[in-house]
């Protein structure tokens, strides 16, 4: 009866879908981090009030985030592509679809690194520049770990949200299993196709939540 059922899968396939889209999304988790905090942590210190004030530097720091974290991803991706076949060389396959997915999460992470950031108590920030603290070691010594609680959650959400972009993705050749329940699924008529692959997108999206939530929970020290 399962079997009947299930009749259309190719489970090598579905493993080798599964595969691409933990590819893309590593990837692009990876990237998103670094970039993410590089922003977040500019827009912190050139605000109002801190370290780096610079009131024309911020501004143009969080228009840039803010326009690209307003486009929808999939208009995001077609605006990219002359990029994408000048970085890759092709708009086909999971490679091609990490410029879309950086520059798709990365502004959206830097705005939870800020409000992170701006959790941190303002007199432990001074306390470290009294004891003549530099810059670099605020940064890595206070700002960070402080806010690290706020930065892993913020990560858990950007991390959810780039699985569902490598599902929109693979609508247009990215790969994955957004790729496969669209072709093989959707265009086929396969409802066992698409059902699979949408469960499995839901266990790894339940899999991160969990392992975010656990990391979270260990280093909060309120």
């Amino acid at each position: 009866m399962i079997e009947e059922f299930f009749a259309n899968i190719n489970w090598v396939e579905m493993w080798d879908a599964t595969i691409e889209t933990l590819y893309m999304t590593g990837v692009s988790v990876i990237a998103t981090f670094i970039i993410g905090i590089a922003l977040g942590v500019l827009l912190f210190l050139t605000s109002k009030d801190n370290i780096w004030e610079n009131r024309f530097l911020h501004k143009i720091i969080g228009s840039i985030v803010n326009v690209f974290r307003s486009i929808p991803f999939i208009i995001l991706i077609v605006l990219l592509i002359p990029f994408t076949k000048l970085l890759i060389g092709t708009m086909i396959g999971e490679n091609a679809a990490l410029p879309a997915l950086i520059i798709g999460a990365a502004p959206f992470y830097a705005r939870m690194v800020e409000i992170g950031l701006r959790e941190v108590d303002k007199g432990v920030i001074e306390a470290a520049k009294s004891m003549g603290a530099k810059t670099t070691e605020i940064i890595w010594k206070v700002l960070i770990p402080e806010s690290m609680p706020a930065l892993v959650s913020g990560l858990t959400v950007t991390t959810i949200s780039l699985v569902g972009f490598t599902a929109m993705a693979g609508v247009i050749g990215a790969g994955g299993l957004g790729n496969l329940a669209f072709l093989e699924g959707f265009q086929r008529s396969r409802f066992d196709v698409t059902l699979i692959a949408t469960i499995i997108i839901l266990v790894i999206v339940f899999i991160i939540q969990f392992i975010g939530d656990y990391i979270t929970s260990k280093i909060d020290k309120r």
